[in-house]
């Protein structure tokens, strides 16, 4: 079984990295993309909005389909799948076949994603889940500080394709892996559906929502975005109407009724939508008011990814003495006070506190990342625990774009500049430390979902 472990941890690792590093070194590589394809800057933003959408609608139903079938098979197709489109990406011929193809492989890293912790899951007992899931989200934190290094190392000499094909062996490689290497795990209820209609309303709910937040930022509120939100929302109704009818839902009375898993999934969108919508707008900070370049705003924000590797594994430690409760309430207050910070910044402002505002954030949401993440997978049974990673992933896919959608709009047409936008933005991080307090102690899990060991798995 150890062995089992080792390579599931691994292959979990890898998965999330790819995924990860695939989406920091893109932006990289999409200026010099757009000129050699001649295309226009929205046809270009469409290989990431096409990607997004696709991921963010699919992940849910993506992990319902793990729970059914086995999350390795799941995973292996997905890395197979993400690497085989990867490699026609870089082949790619015009840019209407790069958007195709990102959609492509958007499905297959929508099939992936939740493997990563639904494997997990089945592999380790609930009360030993917390190193794991850090270590994995170290190295996701790893694989976005050097996105844009590994970005520029590879662009600069080899064009934007270089970007696509380094991705293809490392996934085809832990695919072919996953497939071969088959473990001990649970076999799902045989006669338990999939929730098709169920899985549509989701996705269309999903789909109308990142459309709209991601286009918010350049189009601004327009009648279409007004009209995608109230699709998003009906969609959303209804979804939720039928979930409650069906007698095989995509959500599961465990899942659907779970106050920690829904609290845990709130901080999450909060800490991602802080996080992301900071760094969103120090970033214009640093090099239009500060007269940074790239380069230099990546090293002066480096203390962030940096804090944010290192607080993973010691929030596991942290959760083990304290609980997720405690844990995850101090990390909000981290990554508010963070915010804050960089709220102060003026023109006079130095190397010392920019690092510190950055510091901080990094040090909250790595902490927030493992303890909120550990609480969602851990308390669903280990038959669902495909679908409780879809909705971890769906949270910090909406969190981003919705944090990134909040900060254009206030500075863009409230007219108000960085300190404004970033206390709202801390005020939020501050707000979602409130929903700790439904979160387990240190004694264990107050939502009464099964913890039962998985050694035998």
């Amino acid at each position: 079984m150890s062995a089992h472990r080792g390579l599931t941890l691994t292959s979990s690792v890898v998965g999330a990295v790819i995924v990860a590093l695939d989406g920091t070194v893109l932006t990289v590589a999409q200026p010099t993309l757009g000129r050699d394809l001649h295309a226009s800057v929205a046809e270009v933003q469409w290989t990431s909005t096409g990607y997004l959408i696709a991921v963010a609608s699919l992940l849910v139903f993506a992990g319902r389909v793990g729970d059914r079938y086995g999350h390795q098979r799941v995973f292996a197709v997905g890395m197979l799948g993400f690497g085989a489109a990867s490699a026609g990406i870089g082949m790619a011929a015009g840019i209407g076949w790069v958007i195709g193809l990102r959609v492509v492989q958007g499905v297959f890293g929508a099939l992936l994603q939740p493997a990563t912790l639904g494997m997990l899951r089945a592999a380790y007992p609930p009360d030993r889940l917390g190193m794991p899931i850090a270590l994995r989200t170290s190295a996701i934190g790893v694989a976005a500080a050097a996105g844009p290094l590994v970005g520029g190392a590879l662009v600069t000499p080899f064009g934007w394709r270089s970007v696509f094909f380094v991705n293809v062996v490392p996934a085809l490689a832990m695919g072919g892996l996953a497939l071969a290497v088959r473990g001990p795990e649970r076999t799902p209820p045989s006669g338990r559906r999939l929730d098709l209609p169920g899985a549509c309303l989701l996705a269309v709910a999903l789909a109308c929502l990142v459309h709209t937040l991601v286009g918010i930022p350049d189009g601004g509120w327009t009648t279409v975005s007004t009209l995608g939100l109230i699709a998003a929302a009906v969609a959303g109704t209804v979804f939720v109407h039928h979930e409650r009818r069906t007698p095989s839902p995509l959500l599961p009375p465990d899942v659907l009724g779970s106050a920690a898993v829904g609290a845990a999934l709130g901080i999450l969108v909060a800490a991602s939508a802080s996080m992301l919508g900071t760094l969103f707008v120090s970033s214009y900070f640093l090099q239009d008011v500060l007269g940074l370049t790239p380069l230099e705003t990546a090293l002066r924000a480096l203390p962030g990814p940096v804090m944010m590797v290192l607080a993973a594994p010691a929030s596991a430690v942290l959760m083990r003495r304290y609980g997720p409760r405690r844990t995850t309430a101090c990390a909000m207050t981290l990554l508010a006070l963070g915010v804050l910070v960089l709220s102060r910044l003026g023109e006079g402002s130095g190397a010392l506190s920019i690092g510190t505002g950055f510091l901080l954030l990094g040090a909250g949401f790595g902490t927030v990342m493992v303890a909120a993440t550990a609480v969602v997978v851990r308390q669903v049974a280990a038959g669902a625990a495909g679908v409780a990673g879809g909705l971890q992933q769906t949270a910090m896919n909406v969190g981003p774009t919705l944090g990134v959608a909040a900060a254009t709009t206030l500075m863009t047409y409230t007219r108000v500049g960085l300190a404004p936008t970033l206390t709202v933005l801390a005020a939020l991080a501050a707000a979602g430390a409130l929903p700790a307090l439904a979160l387990p102690g240190r004694s264990g899990s107050r939502s009464g979902a099964p913890e039962e060991s998985l050694t035998a798995s």
